[in-house]
């Protein structure tokens, strides 16, 4: 079946829609080839790359309207690093965590395996659902997961106690609405939201993060030194990091995030055009004999990763061989929730247009593979 040749003018401009790295956009790669002779390769503690990533702060801070007291923390590493970082320097006892997909239990398992806290507090949620917060009596954190990438779940993190609450906000972040006033932690990757490359972490801290984090450097909990938030948090106000970053993903992160605010104006503007992409995806989902939304509840539908099912008269495998055969990428289930589904990234920097093709084509795929 991927010898099916989808007609030209069905098919998207740019044919990348995974839910794991976003798509590039173009223009950010080509201002990263102008100035790439200048920058990459030379010292991440002088100028030229601080002010990229001060830049990237700058920006970040700008778009989800941090207070000014919050502070912009940059690391290498991703979420997977973060979590056991957060472990060492955000978790002083015990965590509570909400599950409901694969990535959102992964902190979890973060913390039930320090042998210096107590066993976590799990509230958990059936894959495609979400899980109801509440207070959390003996817990010094409340962990959410803005979006679950593998089932298309999203959630709003609230403050229901005195807990610190921390976010991964991985494949949510610039994407989705957030008050970051009610987060102490709002912690994500650069490579979904921001169309950038991997292995590097930014996260928004409220003071009584700052605190809780340098109140537990100064303690005698050891903390490997690439863990160490305090650390961190220390070359971050100098514009740097620890450890030499990828300076192409700071650069291509802070274009995007340029981008954003040039094109939406600020948080509520992405937004904006966030749910316009969703709902064309989710429209279609509900308008077609063969094709349904994962999730039922329709407030708990992400505007950044969808996940539509298909019925048994048709493959998903198929579906998606034919689109890659043609150019058209990415847009398989989550291997380990094993469903005949389709996933489609939607992040910021995926154009409506293409979606609308993408659509146009899963639906002349379907038409060719029915009997």
């Amino acid at each position: 079946m991927s010898d099916l040749v989808i007609p030209p003018d069905l098919l998207p401009e740019d044919g990348r829609f995974g839910c794991g790295p976003s798509k590039v956009r173009p223009e950010a790669m080509a201002r990263l080839a102008e100035v790439a002779d200048g920058l990459l390769g030379t010292s991440h503690r002088q100028p030229p790359v601080r002010d990229q990533v001060r830049r990237l702060q700058d920006g970040i801070r700008t778009l989800f309207r941090a207070p000014s007291d919050y502070e912009v923390l940059v690391s290498v590493g991703g979420a997977t690093a973060f979590w056991d970082a957060a472990a060492f320097g955000l978790v002083e006892q015990r965590s509570r965590h909400y599950v409901f997909g694969e990535f959102s239990g992964k902190f979890a398992t973060a913390t039930d395996a320090a042998p210096w806290l107590e066993e976590p507090d799990l509230v958990e949620a059936a894959f495609g659902s979400r899980p109801t917060p509440g207070s959390a009596p003996g817990c010094d954190v409340q962990a959410f997961t803005h979006n679950e990438t593998s089932t298309g779940v999203m959630q709003d993190p609230v403050r229901a106690d005195d807990a610190l609450v921390l976010v991964d906000a991985t494949s949510g972040a610039g994407g989705l609405p957030v008050d970051i006033t009610q987060v102490d932690a709002y912690y994500f990757s650069l490579q979904k939201g921001f169309a950038s490359e991997g292995g590097f972490t930014v996260a928004l801290l409220s003071p009584a993060a700052v605190e809780r984090i340098e109140r537990i450097a100064a303690s005698d909990r050891y903390i490997p030194t690439f863990l160490d938030l305090a650390t961190a948090l220390g070359n971050s106000r100098k514009h740097q990091t620890y450890n030499t970053p990828a300076v192409s993903s700071v650069f291509l992160a802070a274009e995007q995030v340029e981008w954003l605010l040039a094109t939406h104006h600020d948080l509520d503007g992405v937004v904006g055009a966030q749910q316009a992409k969703a709902d064309h995806v989710y429209g279609w989902a509900q308008e077609r004999p063969f094709a349904s939304p994962f999730v039922d509840d329709p407030a708990a539908r992400s505007l950044v990763v969808a996940t539509v099912d298909l019925d048994e008269t048709v493959s998903a495998t198929e579906v998606n061989a034919v689109l890659r055969a043609n150019g058209v990428l990415d847009t398989d289930a989550y291997r380990k929730l094993g469903r005949n589904q389709l996933r489609v990234g939607m992040f910021p920097a995926i154009d409506a247009a293409d979606l609308a093709a993408y659509t146009a084509c899963v639906d002349w795929i379907v038409e060719q593979l029915t009997p």
